[in-house]
């Protein structure tokens, strides 16, 4: 298998996610074929700094002897069996793992096969959930504007980025957004005169799509910790409290989607921990296995379980046949001893600082508008005029975000993304044992790469 059969039969029977294929027709596809800790390499031989993590996923960076021998021996002992209506040891270990990880009364663990399937999952429970509690009329969501919480029909209708959604209107009714919390545009001023600080406004905005759609309605608030699409949108201070009084309220859910902020991307083990709130509900997935095995899970408070058990006849309606595979929870539970022997979640926060100083000297180039986010987990968003915060027209930031940054990137050996479904953004999230020499490598990159788009902004 050289490098020109790969090519060819790559672009005859390979359909890539999320990929403009008809690129590739007259261009080569870049292959990766190994991986050792925060670098992949190319079929060249070339080296990358995995800047991504893959995609938010490889917390323990790449080619991990130790989470092999864990999935090679589950494989032997036992390589599938289902959880429906019978348990394995593994899931009931990871099972507990997780419970004894998570916040409060979070202890029961619904696994599935990813980080959609987990948002999907728990809509369903949100909705079945209150029809056995005798309010069947609860099954709308509120979600903010931009955020990206999966692409099956259910998760896409929590989505609020609609450039990818639109293709597939009408999606499930009861979907209901609001606006997000970006600082960095917002008029984070009073501005009702009322004295709310920002986390009250845009905690209100909740509150008021609640009272708009009917309390009774309203069965769960769907919200990231840092919102991935536009830029790593970070919440005011006191935002997520704000919310949890607000669902409190109205008898609310509190969905807390990590899907990417789970399992030490923020330093913290779950991204709610960070910023002090307990959710009802915990999605994850990615950075469970470290990538190395699709796995997702639903988290829920004991009250959630309680319809279900009251009744010996009463069962979720929900699963897969593959959630809970013995092999994904073994690759899980390798992960987080990795995690622990490894102290990860100390490292990211004892290099967190570094990481933003040493980003912040891009605010430097007069194209750089803002550098946002926390833990490993940071966004660039780009600006045609800093003073103003003008944005990039659609042509401008196909010019210089895909035709240039990316594959100018991607040349210097840098892997991470370029994003404008929001905002122009970078954004950057490399595996969690990356230190300091790997966030200098990076940092140095994009600093040459976009001095370099300034002098084409500044010539177009």
């Amino acid at each position: 298998m050289n490098e020109e059969w790969l090519q060819q039969k790559a672009k005859d029977h390979l359909w890539m996610h999320f990929t403009r294929m008809g690129f590739y027709k007259d261009n080569d596809i870049p292959i990766i074929t190994h991986g050792e800790g925060c670098y992949v390499y190319d079929t060249h031989g070339k080296k990358y700094i995995d800047g991504l993590a893959g995609l938010f996923t490889s917390q323990l960076g790449h080619g991990r002897t130790d989470i092999a021998k864990a999935v090679a021996k589950q494989t032997e002992t036992l390589g599938f069996f289902p959880i429906w209506c019978y348990a394995h040891p593994s899931a009931i270990k990871l099972a507990t793992r997780i419970a004894e990880m998570t916040p409060g009364d979070l202890n029961r663990v619904f696994f599935t096969n990813g980080g959609g399937e987990s948002v999907e999952a728990a809509w369903k429970l949100a909705r079945q959930y209150f029809a056995e509690i005798g309010q069947p009329q609860r099954y709308k969501v509120i979600s903010r504007n931009l955020a990206y919480h999966g692409t099956s029909l259910g998760a896409l209708s929590i989505t609020g980025a609609t450039g990818i959604k639109n293709m597939f209107e009408p999606l499930v009714p009861g979907a209901i957004h609001i606006e997000n919390t970006d600082l960095y545009r917002s008029n984070t001023s009073d501005l009702n005169g009322e004295g709310l600080s920002y986390a009250k406004q845009c905690a209100l905005a909740i509150e008021r799509a609640i009272e708009i759609e009917g309390p009774d309605t309203v069965a769960a608030v769907f919200l990231e910790p840092i919102q991935n699409v536009g830029g790593c949108i970070v919440p005011p201070e006191g935002y997520f409290r704000e919310v949890r009084k607000v669902c409190d309220k109205y008898g609310v859910l509190l969905v807390s989607d990590e899907v990417i902020c789970a399992f030490g991307r923020l330093g913290y083990m779950f991204g709610c921990e960070r910023f002090d709130y307990i959710p009802d509900i915990i999605t994850c997935a990615k950075g469970l296995t470290s990538g190395f095995v699709p796995m997702g899970a639903m988290i829920c408070r004991d009250f959630l379980m309680e319809p279900f058990l009251a009744d010996e006849k009463k069962l979720f309606l929900h699963g897969s046949t593959f959630g809970g595979h013995p092999v994904a929870c073994a690759a899980a539970l390798a992960s987080l001893d990795a995690f622990e022997k490894e102290n990860l979640l100390e490292n990211v926060r004892e290099n967190e600082a570094f990481f933003k100083s040493e980003l912040d000297k891009l605010l430097e180039l007069p194209i750089v508008g803002d550098v946002r986010g926390a833990g490993y987990f940071y966004g660039i968003e780009l600006v045609k005029n800093k003073v103003t915060k003008e944005h990039f027209s659609a042509e401008e930031s196909e010019k210089v975000l895909f035709k240039f940054l990316s594959p100018r990137l991607f040349e210097e050996g840098l892997m991470c993304r370029t994003d404008d479904r929001g905002e122009s953004v970078i954004q950057l999230s490399p595996p969690l044992i990356a230190g300091r020499k790997e966030i200098r490598e990076m940092a140095q990159i994009l600093y040459k790469v976009i001095a370099e788009a300034c002098e084409l902004v500044k010539t177009a």
